[in-house]
């Protein structure tokens, strides 16, 4: 079994690849969609204070599930032309989906322990950005896994490979 760093020291030697390529602009098109979700809910629940914690969160995931789709299918996965729906466009939306879902759970459990705790908006705002970077670490595996085969243009090397070529080492 590796470690972590095993593992990181065998990207930074594939890191001219087109596999490791892929899994840095996933990173940061996954960054930048929680930054556009983050800045989202920081305005939509903290600044205007626009609706609850759940609301807030389904609204600030829903804008930047959007831009994310977008820089996933075009830039990650260099794809381009329309997209299809049942291959591409229902498998990550379905993905977002389950993303926003956890984020609800997140935002529901902020909400409780502001009412039970009678924390203040701004202690509020915290719990509810914090539950919704959580929810977006819990998806962040899963989705590359599932974008790199929906979004698949060319021959692939499986992620296992980065595995063999750690315990190779």
């Amino acid at each position: 079994m590796s470690t972590i760093l095993d593992r990181l020291a065998v990207l930074w030697e594939q890191r001219d690849t087109p596999q490791v390529k892929r899994l840095v602009k996933y990173t940061l098109v996954s960054v930048t969609s929680t930054a556009v979700s983050f800045l989202g809910l920081l305005l939509i629940f903290g600044v205007f204070r626009l609706w609850g914690q759940v609301v807030s969160t389904v609204v600030a995931n829903g804008i930047a599930t959007v831009p994310s789709y977008h820089l996933h299918r075009r830039w990650v996965w260099g794809k381009g032309g329309r997209s299809h729906l049942t291959k591409e466009i229902l498998p990550f939306w379905t993905m977002a989906a389950m993303g926003i879902t956890v984020s609800i759970g997140g935002a529901t459990i902020a909400r409780h322990l502001s009412d039970t705790y009678q924390l203040g908006h701004g202690v509020q705002t915290v719990l509810v950005l914090g539950a919704n970077i959580v929810s977006f670490a819990v998806f962040w595996g899963l989705k590359f896994l599932l974008y790199n085969r929906i979004f698949h243009v060319r021959p692939r090397v499986e992620l296992d490979a980065i595995d063999e070529l750690v315990d190779a080492h």
